[in-house]
C-alpha cells in the first residue's frame, strides 16, 4: 500500500513539473485567435510589483493565458459543463438548434440611455435645421429567436424598443424584427449573413425612399470557412459558416472612401485580404472604420444617406445603395460625436440610426 502511495506521488509530482517547465518551455502567444483577444504578457517583476501584490496577480493571469494545451481544456471544461453538469450555459455561452450565442441579460436601461443622450446631441447638433428626414429601427441579436425557446434568460424587447422609441421623438421609428429570422445569422457569429439582411434592406429602402428595390445580386462564396467569435469564445462544438457577399454592377462601379486616418484613400465594399484574417467578419466595408463613404455613379437620383451604425451596417450598407447617390457611414465608437461635424456637413438627405440589442444594451463605448 505504501509503495502505491509513492508512485502515486511521484507520478503527480512530475506531471506537476511537466506542466511547469512546458509554461516556460511552450512559445508564449500574443494573441488568441479562438477569442479574438489579446492575451497576457509576462509581468514586470519589480519590488514595488511583489511589495503591492501587483505581480502575482498579473502572473496568475499571465499563467491561465499561457497555459500549455488551454484551448483543449477549455472545450472539455465546456463540454463537462454543458453536456455532464446539464447547465444552460457556460460563462454565458450556449448552444441551441445549432447556432452559438451569448447570453445578452440583464435589460440594462442606462446602458440604452447612454446611447439615446448620444443620438439626441447628434440631432440637436447637427440635423434639427439641416433639413434631413431621420429614421431610427433597431436589430435583433440572436437570443431573441433562440433564449426564450430554450427557457434561457433573455431581454424584455417590447420594453427594449418602446425605451428606443421614446427617446427618439424626433425620428421615425422603422421596425425590422419582422424582416429578420434566426436562419438570417451566423452559426458561429453576432452578426446577420448579408444574404440574411435582404429583406431588411428593402424594407428600409421602401420605407426612406418611397421606392421598392428591384435589384438583383450575385452570391459569391470565400473558399475559407468562416469561424465567427462565438466559436472560440464558447469553445463548443459548432459547424463553421459559409462567408458569402452579395454583388451586382452597380456595387461594382461604386467608389468607396475611407477616412480612418483622418485622410481621404481609397477603401473596398469588400475586402479580400481581411477576409482571411483575425475576423473575416471585417472584409465588410473595412471593418471598425470611423467614417467611411460609398459613391453610387449609376443612381438615378442625387439623394444622400447619413448612416449612424454599429458593425451590423458594415454588411446592410451595401444593400441600401441603390437608393442613393452617396452614403455616409459613421461609427461613433471610433469617431466622438462633437467631431463629426468637422468631417461631415449634413443637408437635404434622409437619416438612418440602425443599432443592435447588443450594442445599446452596452454602449458606453459610444462617444
Amino acid at each position: 500500500m505504501f509503495q502505491k502511495k509513492k508512485i502515486s506521488a511521484i507520478i503527480v509530482l512530475l506531471i506537476y513539473i511537466g506542466l511547469c517547465l512546458a509554461c516556460f518551455l511552450f512559445p508564449k502567444q500574443s494573441y488568441s485567435y479562438e477569442e479574438r483577444r489579446a492575451l497576457a504578457k509576462f509581468p514586470k517583476l519589480e519590488g514595488k510589483t511583489i511589495a503591492d501584490g501587483s505581480f502575482m496577480r498579473d502572473f496568475e493571469t499571465y499563467g491561465l493565458d499561457q497555459f500549455p494545451g488551454r484551448n483543449l481544456f477549455r472545450k472539455g471544461k465546456a463540454l463537462w459543463e454543458t453536456k455532464a453538469l446539464e447547465k444552460l450555459d457556460t460563462n454565458g455561452y450556449y448552444s441551441s438548434q445549432g447556432y452559438l450565442s451569448k447570453l445578452e441579460y440583464p435589460y440594462a436601461p442606462k446602458q440604452v440611455d447612454h446611447a439615446l443622450e448620444r443620438f439626441a446631441y447628434l440631432y440637436h447638433t447637427y440635423l434639427e435645421q439641416a433639413n434631413c428626414q431621420v429614421y431610427m429601427t433597431v436589430i435583433p441579436d440572436k437570443n431573441f429567436f433562440l433564449a426564450k425557446e430554450s427557457e434561457r434568460l433573455y431581454l424584455d424587447y417590447d420594453a427594449f424598443v418602446q425605451q428606443v422609441k421614446d427617446g427618439t421623438t424626433y425620428a421615425n421609428y422603422l421596425d425590422v424584427f419582422p424582416f429578420v429570422s434566426l436562419e438570417g445569422y451566423y452559426r458561429t457569429d453576432t452578426h446577420l449573413k448579408q444574404e440574411g439582411m435582404l429583406p431588411m434592406a428593402e424594407f428600409l429602402l421602401e420605407q426612406m425612399t418611397g421606392e421598392g428595390t428591384k435589384a438583383e445580386y450575385e452570391r459569391v462564396a470565400l473558399d475559407n470557412l468562416f469561424y465567427g467569435v462565438y466559436y472560440g469564445q464558447a469553445a463548443l462544438p459548432a459547424k463553421p459558416d459559409e462567408l458569402e457577399y452579395l454583388t451586382n454592377d452597380v456595387l461594382q462601379q461604386c467608389v468607396v472612401t475611407s477616412f480612418s486616418t483622418g485622410k481621404p484613400e481609397s477603401a473596398s465594399l469588400y475586402n479580400m485580404e481581411k477576409a482571411t484574417g483575425k475576423d473575416p467578419y471585417e472584409m465588410f466595408l473595412e471593418g471598425a472604420v470611423p467614417l467611411i463613404t460609398i459613391e453610387n455613379p449609376t443612381a438615378k437620383q442625387d439623394r444622400i444617406l447619413y448612416f449612424f451604425r454599429d458593425s451590423f451596417g458594415s454588411s446592410l450598407a451595401p444593400l441600401l445603395v441603390e437608393g442613393y447617390s452617396k452614403i455616409v457611414l459613421i461609427d461613433i465608437r471610433y469617431l466622438s460625436s462633437d467631431k463629426v461635424g468637422q468631417f461631415v456637413e449634413f443637408q437635404d438627405g434622409d437619416v438612418l440610426f440602425a443599432y443592435s440589442t447588443l450594442l445599446l444594451n452596452s454602449s458606453m463605448g459610444l462617444k
